[in-house]
């Protein structure tokens, strides 16, 4: 039983790493693209890989918060701002806006596994599981995109992205209920949500607009 929570508990953190990369680096590269100063591009980073493990943790009312109890993930995002300059040379907008979507699909994703996991572990209800996930997932992106002075892109573009989300995370639950081992059912899981985000965004799937009055 140790060994299994100590193997729960190694997965949990490396897909909360890799989330936290994936959002800090969506975050740098709009900062960057707005041509903020140093101070707006660090604020941007920082919320973006943190804002949504934060409300995450304030809703299942854990402490101390990720970012808290883990400072190195604080040096991992400073260490990432200042190599910024290393890491986007390119000035084609293009390129760095397919880099834009990669790392928004990934932290997509990552966090919504790593919510939906910390829920089920906190004692949630699936449902409240499956909407944990979603919001850690998707607050990140709100507030970079309202830090940008943009409309949210969850809410503008009218592609799938909050219901990538919630596939995803039911999918998990279903791969969880059948016995799959955490590994998998978490590796499936991001690979679903990141996967119908990029394909989304490629081929440009639409959701219907709610219905006006005539």
């Amino acid at each position: 039983m140790q060994l299994a929570a100590l193997q729960l508990t190694t997965l949990l953190t490396t897909i909360e790493i890799a989330a936290t990369i994936a959002f800090a680096m969506s975050g740098l590269i709009e900062a960057t693209r707005r041509k903020m100063d140093i101070v707006g591009v660090f604020s941007v980073t920082f919320v973006s890989a943190f804002a949504g493990g934060t409300v995450r943790d304030i809703l299942i009312e854990r402490r101390p918060f990720f970012w808290v109890e883990n400072t190195e993930y604080i040096w991992l995002v400073i260490a990432l701002v200042l190599a910024a300059p290393l890491l986007l040379r390119s000035r084609e907008h293009r390129v760095t806006d397919k880099v834009m979507e990669v790392a928004d699909a990934l932290g997509l994703g990552l966090f919504t596994i790593s919510g939906v996991s910390l829920a089920l572990v906190a004692g949630m209800p699936p449902i409240v599981a499956v909407l944990l996930g979603s919001i850690t997932a998707v607050f990140g992106g709100v507030t970079r995109d309202v830090l940008c002075n943009e409309i949210p892109k969850v809410y503008r573009d009218h592609q799938p992205y909050t219901l990538c989300t919630l596939i995803g995370g039911v999918l998990f639950l279903v791969l969880n209920h059948l016995a799959v081992s955490p590994h998998l059912s978490s590796l499936i899981g991001i690979c679903s949500i990141s996967g119908l985000r990029l394909l989304a965004v490629t081929y440009q799937w639409q959701i219907p607009s709610w219905p006006r009055n005539p």
